[in-house]
């Protein structure tokens, strides 16, 4: 049954300060967003969207800079029953035109700089608006003349909220659809599981077209009534600033990595932060001993994936142990399986499945897809290869289908390959991620030269990839080899490229 009270903003908007005067955002130079700026906001943005045609169910595709409006669309898109579809700032345009055609957004925000080129893959009906990092453009001016009518509307709680696409394992990216009841119940429950404290500030340097950044972070925040520090991106020295004003930080390890870098960073900056949390990307063991010795923290590493936000989390009391991705989230049941879906003993490496509140309804427009990654009890089948001890925690120990995590975005080598053998002078390809220090994984390409071409070099393979892919899917380098290795059935051994070129970062 639709409700007002099942809509996620609704949700929120109960858990607002009772002085709506208070801080929600506060930028790095010090501009400050109240969180009567947010609901005012807000629900202007959805009025002016109504005014253009968007209605509940229509997708919102969204390639912006972050900026405290960036997150008022986001929430007008929730209240008003609009599908919010966050595209990485980085991706080409014809990843762009992909997404346009698949999703078929009935509105395009997009910043001042590439308004003209996106308007080239959009269709008559698709409105276009332009917003820029500082609040202004089309959108902006649209929103100030709209006239606010507290818009929220009934939705039923598996209504979708976000379509998130996820780079394909063939190549061809999935939409992954996600509610308004997954997305309170990890507001909620990660909320609780954390220790959120009332008015405890969020340093946010994260970007807000991932789910780490948007559903996590500021979703947590708004669920506290509390305020964010918010950063135009990661930098050492702004962390070290206004750390000390904040009780929370979420990061993917290359940011913990590139403070334990920075001399100035140590225990008194961080005296006052209560929680530091990792997550996107494996933290490594050294990392994580490093920080503990430097500062006297222990970080918390979670686990989760696009489909189903988080799965796990180390305790917020008790153990965090290195390697580990903690204990499956409450209302969150984990099973390690082999292939056909049979649990395998504690401590035996197996794919983890999942099923709970958490997990999204399905890959948009891919029912067949969506079929074939859940078992037939409701189990999501992850492709994590993971173990869990006898206590339940758990440790990831591989990704089955291969993906590389970058800086914390998730690369699916598939993808890639196909535009390197788009190449003239390329045979054939293999792409894989190889331990880095700054970024956990950086994304390596080894290549076969086509014997009728055999002089093409790195530079051209690399330099043919920039207009093609986003930049965090491209190649850091391109080897040559003379064969890629094989097993019996012709398939590429990707682990025996891992093992060969294992220390060409270090």
């Amino acid at each position: 049954m639709k409700s007002e009270s099942n809509n996620l903003y609704a949700a929120f908007r109960d858990r607002f300060p009772t002085d709506l005067g208070a801080t929600f955002i506060q930028t790095e130079d010090d501009r400050v967003y109240s969180y009567r700026d947010l609901d005012k906001t807000s629900a202007k943005t959805a009025a002016a969207m109504e005014s253009m045609g968007v209605k509940l169910g229509d997708r919102v595709a969204v390639q912006i800079e972050k900026s405290a409006e960036a997150v008022f669309l986001y929430l007008a898109c929730i209240r008003m029953g609009a599908i919010y579809l966050p595209l990485n700032t980085a991706y080409s345009l014809s990843e762009l035109k992909y997404f346009s055609k698949d999703a078929e957004p009935r509105l395009f925000v997009a910043t001042p700089d590439t308004a003209a080129t996106i308007e080239r893959v959009l269709n008559d009906d698709q409105v276009l608006l332009t917003l820029d990092q500082n609040g202004r453009g089309s959108l902006a001016e649209k929103t100030e003349a709209a006239t606010d009518t507290g818009l929220i509307a009934p939705v039923e709680a598996n209504d979708v909220a976000s379509i998130v696409y996820t780079s394909g394992t063939t190549g061809r990216p999935k939409g992954a659809m996600i509610t308004h009841q997954n997305l309170a119940f990890h507001a909620q429950t990660l909320h609780k599981l954390w220790g959120f404290v009332p008015g405890e500030m969020l340093l946010h340097t994260l970007p807000i077209y991932h789910v780490h950044g948007l559903f996590i972070a500021i979703n947590c925040v708004l669920w506290n009534g509390s305020g964010m520090r918010f950063l135009e991106k990661f930098d050492a020295d702004a962390v070290l600033k206004f750390l000390p004003e904040c009780g929370v930080m979420m990061g993917v390890p290359t940011f913990y990595s590139r403070l334990l870098a920075n001399e100035a960073f140590d225990a008194e900056v961080c005296s006052k932060t209560r929680l530091f949390i990792s997550g996107s990307a494996p933290l490594l063991a050294n990392t994580f001993d490093a920080f503990q010795k430097r500062t006297g923290h222990t970080i918390l590493e979670r686990y989760g994936m696009t489909e189903t936000g988080m799965i796990t989390s180390n305790p917020l009391d008790g153990d965090r142990v290195a390697g580990s991705v903690g204990f499956a989230l409450p209302g969150v049941e984990v099973r390690i399986a082999d292939e056909s879906g049979e649990v395998v003993d504690d401590g035996e490496t197996g794919i983890l499945e999942l099923r709970g509140e958490n997990v999204f309804q399905g890959y948009w427009r891919q029912p067949e897809k969506t079929k074939q990654e859940f078992r037939p009890d409701g189990y999501f089948i992850s492709g994590d290869l993971a173990k869990k001890d006898k206590s339940g925690r758990v440790a990831i120990v591989g990704r089955e289908k291969d993906l590389i995590i970058t800086g914390g975005l998730n690369v699916y080598p598939k993808e890639v390959e196909l535009e390197i053998d788009r190449i003239k002078g390329v045979d054939e390809c293999a792409v894989i991620g190889l331990p880095h220090a700054d970024f956990g994984e950086a994304v390596t390409a080894i290549v076969r030269r086509d014997a009728r071409l055999p002089s093409i070099e790195e530079t051209e393979i690399t330099d043919a990839l920039k207009a093609r892919i986003a930049g965090f899917k491209q190649p850091k380098r391109v080897l040559f080899i003379d064969d890629l290795p094989r097993n019996a059935m012709g398939k590429v051994q990707k682990n025996l490229l891992r093992e060969q070129f294992s220390e060409l970062y270090d």
